[in-house]
């Protein structure tokens, strides 16, 4: 990117600072559950719902955000993005019951929908054609390492209990919540020193605020250049205007749909969200104890941001069929691993672990439990909620699995881990390219649209439904299930995926898309 104009790298910058903010606000609530569920007396639906809910309203931003910014603009859209973060950040903090907790977050939720949608799209806009695609992978990388720094700010927070005198166990959460709005607001300011998107203002027939900000950016003759190919483009997008749902059944684009709604689907029912949004719960339920499981969930981050890295040094070498299939079938593999581990735990409090639990816990109602052993976490965690009520027990989870459970924690550490690496390298990044060449230009637009909202329509309920698989069917069971998911997934694209490595768009239309 060093020949790049520094103007067009601090843009694409500033604008991809709504991927970190996605990040951000998705996984921070993994480190969040851990204290709302007990303090709001959550039931297990009622937690998925509070986990869920921002993917939820991202659906319907995702449908609206494109269209709005048609008539707003985009800044003015990225704007009105970045508020409804901080408002997002400002209300969840301060939320006094589960119901201003969930609004709170389907606020962040519009806000990432409308930026994943919108922050691409603007860079795209803005960017000289031979470096387009390196700028918006600038977004996917500030996704990762906003998941990153959720994990190492509810890590933080986490030790503060013990070691400051204003975070306690009732305030952690907040400020877990809250430290997003730091962020938002730069990133409010930022957006302001961004000019408008020259593409925009040609669409608008401002032509000479678009001359003036290609010519601020590139220099008289690059401007030139640049707005003859948006005129170019903008009349060859006339068709696609005309499109409308009725246009996805064209018996052509039969194959090309098909098989985008099959990595749409894949990509989330195999439980990426539920690693990254519940990774202190997933952690926790092995044993480990809540410190060390907040510690290894920042490895989540850290394995994420590596190998999304290798993905985007690898998917024009090695090409997207080898890197889905390789990182599906890691998917498959990794999932199996932590259904293993958690299958061959067991259960039992023992006089001498029982000391181990908190003295707000009254043992007497243990009497029952003590020395009996459990070969299935479903049947010990009821048992224990009967005999000390949903909400103790939901306050003490982390250490009385600790106490508790006798399986080796390792196996489901290299199966999170391996999961994460695996998807970062293939269902991750190669979706999104996918999708860009597989649809013809005349219904782009719109075909990624609504893939885009069955993703997360897969996405919101996979989360959702996470809380209640635990308690109802178990660790183990949850996670096998994930792996034969992708095992299917893996014998689907092993039959239909093919490679688009190299090809040019149209190239990829006459072979994939019929007349």
């Amino acid at each position: 990117m060093n020949s790049l104009p520094k103007k067009i790298i601090f843009i694409a910058s500033v604008v991809s600072i709504g991927g970190f903010l996605f990040g951000f606000d998705a996984s921070v609530i993994s480190g969040v559950i851990k204290f709302i569920k007990p303090e709001f007396n959550l039931t297990d639906l009622q937690l998925g719902w509070v986990v869920s809910s921002p993917s939820f309203s991202a659906m319907f931003a995702m449908l609206v955000s494109g269209r709005l910014s048609d008539y707003l603009g985009r800044k003015k859209v990225l704007l009105i993005v970045a508020v409804l973060y901080s408002l997002s950040a400002l209300l969840s903090a301060l939320a006094s019951s589960y119901e201003i907790l969930v609004l709170a977050r389907m606020v962040g939720g519009a806000a990432f929908g409308a930026a994943l949608i919108l922050a691409p799209v603007y860079i795209a806009e803005v960017s000289p054609a031979e470096s387009r695609g390196k700028l918006v992978t600038i977004q996917n990388l500030n996704i990762v390492i906003g998941f990153s720094a959720a994990y190492f700010c509810n890590y933080f927070f986490l030790q503060q209990i013990e070691a400051s005198n204003f975070i306690n166990e009732e305030t952690a959460w907040r400020w877990m919540l809250g430290i997003e709005l730091v962020p938002a607001v730069i990133y409010f300011f930022l957006l302001l020193l961004v000019p408008k998107s020259p593409r925009w203002l040609l669409l608008k027939n401002e032509e000479t605020q678009a001359r003036d900000i290609l010519r601020r950016i590139y220099g008289d003759m690059r401007a030139f250049e640049e707005v003859v190919l948006i005129k170019e483009s903008l009349k060859d997008n006339k068709e696609a205007k005309r499109v409308n749902l009725k246009s996805l059944f064209n018996p052509g684009l039969a194959f090309v749909l098909t098989l985008g709604f099959v990595i749409g689907i894949l990509q989330q029912i195999t439980g990426v969200n539920v690693v990254y949004f519940y990774a202190t719960t997933i952690f926790e339920q092995s044993g480990i104890g809540s410190n060390a499981a907040f510690a290894q969930a920042i490895w989540v981050g850290i394995i994420n941001i590596v190998f999304t890295v290798i993905a985007m040094y690898l998917i024009d070498r090695l090409g997207r069929r080898p890197l889905m299939l390789i990182g599906v079938a890691g998917v498959a593999v990794s999932m199996c691993i932590s259904a293993y581990g958690f299958g061959k735990a067991t259960f039992e409090l023992d006089q001498d672990r029982i000391s181990m639990l908190a003295p707000e816990i009254e043992l007497y109602k243990l009497s029952n439990i003590i020395d009996n052993k459990y070969d299935n976490d479903v049947d010990f965690k009821n048992d224990l909620k009967l005999a000390l009520g949903e909400q103790m027990y939901a306050k003490h989870e982390g250490d009385i699995l600790k106490a508790a459970i006798h399986m080796n924690p390792i196996l489901v550490l290299i199966g999170i881990l391996g999961f994460v690496a695996s998807f970062a390298i293939s269902l991750g990044p190669v979706m999104w390219v996918l999708l860009a060449e597989l649809f013809p230009n005349w219904i782009r637009g719109l075909a990624i649209s609504v893939v885009a909202f069955v993703n997360s329509l897969v996405s919101w309920f996979v989360q959702f439904i996470f809380p209640y698989e635990l308690a109802k069917i178990g660790s183990a069971l949850t996670f096998f299930i994930f792996g034969i998911l992708a095992v299917i997934g893996f014998l689907i694209l092993l039959k239909i995926m093919p490679e688009t490595k190299g090809k040019s768009l149209e190239e990829i239309e006459n072979e994939f898309v019929k007349s």
